[in-house]
């Protein structure tokens, strides 16, 4: 296994995207924080709960008779593992694929085509990590596996990488160009029709591409007006405006969301 193994995506749009997976260190530092902060929430949770259960034994011992410890032990056990569960699916959710572990360790989790992941995968990965906790089955997986998936990312069709690198700048640089044409887009078409899925696309790329190559970023960047063009029904585009004014415009835009009830 590479110390840093690449993967590309190539999203429905035929965008291609590379990043750097993350890698097991990573995985199980982010895990490590994850445990610690759900131990702090399991000790308040059975804290809690004994407290609770002591000061209803008699109602508890009216509904449940002589098999009132074992009925408190499952509950215990299924609310226990609705807490770690939950826990990742909240936040893997919420942060678009990324816990308070993760964002420590800067991983991210996203789904195979480069978009960011949903409840749906994150449910998957969680209801599946017992098992790949299970003789670490899931570092084994991982080592060997060519995307270094666990069989929590198999099922649910997601990858872990590095969620910035040295060369990959968070922000999002606009051009005054682009701001002023921003104005303009809002009159000539609705934005409204956007998805989610469509923005983070955008977004990746104006974040990635001070570390292109110039001939694959203009590649890139005409692919992508183009594709942004034919879905906003934007005919002709005027002579001044580059394809990066367009993705800038288009991302400010959506960043502020002001097109309101067009």
């Amino acid at each position: 296994m590479h110390l840093f193994n690449r993967v590309k995506y190539r999203t429905p749009e035929s965008v291609e995207l590379e990043f750097t997976l993350a890698g097991i260190g990573n995985r199980a530092w982010a895990l490590l924080i994850d445990y610690l902060a759900l131990a702090a929430i399991l000790i308040l949770f059975l804290i809690a709960w004994i407290i609770i259960a002591g000061q209803l034994s008699d109602f508890w011992q009216q509904i449940f008779g002589s098999t009132v410890g074992l009925w408190l032990i499952a509950i215990t056990f299924i609310v226990s593992f609705v807490i770690y569960a939950g826990y990742f699916v909240f936040f893997e959710t919420l942060w678009q694929g990324q816990t308070p572990g993760k964002r420590a360790a800067k991983i991210r989790v996203v789904r195979d085509d480069g978009r960011p992941i949903g409840m749906q995968q994150a449910t998957l990965r969680a209801l599946l990590r017992p098992f790949d906790e299970f003789l670490f089955i899931g570092a084994f997986l991982i080592l060997f596996s060519p995307q270094e998936k666990r069989l929590g990312d198999l099922v649910a069709g997601t990858i872990v990488i590095q969620a910035d690198t040295p060369s990959t700048s968070e922000t999002v640089s606009i051009s005054e160009q682009a701001k002023s044409f921003y104005e303009e887009l809002l009159q000539i078409t609705d934005l409204s029709i956007l998805l989610p899925d469509d923005f983070a696309v955008i977004r990746e790329y104006l974040k990635r591409r001070s570390a292109m190559a110039t001939k694959a970023r203009n590649a890139l960047a005409l692919k992508l007006s183009q594709q942004l063009q034919a879905i906003l029904k934007i005919e002709t585009l005027p002579a001044h405006i580059s394809p990066d004014v367009l993705l800038e415009a288009v991302y400010l835009a959506y960043q502020n969301r002001d097109w309101g009830g067009r």
